[in-house]
């Protein structure tokens, strides 16, 4: 029996043990306004209505997300899922990058947005991904994750200097060192974190 055989009843195994649950339950409003508050006190010049605005964005579109992944199960076992085809969404990447997807269409004038990746390079730990609210002009960093794929749906947020279980790198940091490693060539990064390959702007999802 091959290791990829042993590997998928494994796997199924673990699915069939899962005890299927309900979706997480939509945030409270003293939830959203904690969000809120922590993204006014990011800088003297963000907007106190923009910060409610993406406060109440995340939790919603959290809940929203949870909905359309079909989330009934802790993190690992859903990856498990989707990896297997069970369930559609609801990887990582996918909350990391639907969250920032959603929030970018605000256009917030004091706010920016990121995208981290922790572990890239451990291959002892999962790699896991996040959105990052910052105050404009901030570095990521000096932000918040907005993180709902750690606690199966719920959002878990805080600020990124705060967040002891990952350590934090910017995405284009993480994806210019992959592509150097699997294409042999020099990829340039940019000061404004534009990832540059052959001349050609390569634009990461």
């Amino acid at each position: 029996m091959t290791a990829g055989i042993l590997r998928m009843i494994g796997a199924l195994a673990l699915v069939a043990l899962a005890a299927c649950g309900g979706p997480p339950p939509a945030a409270t409003p003293d939830e959203v306004s904690r969000l809120a508050a922590a993204i006014a006190a990011l800088g003297p010049e963000v907007d106190r209505d923009e910060a409610r605005r993406a406060a109440e964005i995340s939790y919603a579109h959290s809940h929203r997300l949870a909905l359309e992944y079909e989330i009934t199960d802790p993190p690992i076992i859903h990856n498990t899922k989707v990896n297997l085809g069970i369930k559609p969404r609801g990887l990582c990447w996918h909350w990391a990058h639907d969250m920032e997807k959603r929030l970018a269409q605000e256009r917030f004038a004091t706010l920016d947005l990121h995208r981290a990746v922790a572990n890239a390079d451990n291959a002892f730990r999962l790699e896991h991904s996040t959105a990052i609210v910052s105050a404009k002009g901030a570095d990521y960093d000096d932000g918040i994750i907005l993180d709902p794929w750690r606690k199966g749906g719920r959002l878990t947020w805080m600020p990124v200097r705060e967040d002891d279980a990952y350590n934090w790198e910017p995405r284009n940091e993480v994806v210019a060192r992959a592509l150097e490693r699997k294409h042999g060539q020099i990829v340039t990064l940019t000061d404004d974190q534009r990832i540059l390959m052959d001349g050609a702007e390569f634009v990461p999802e």
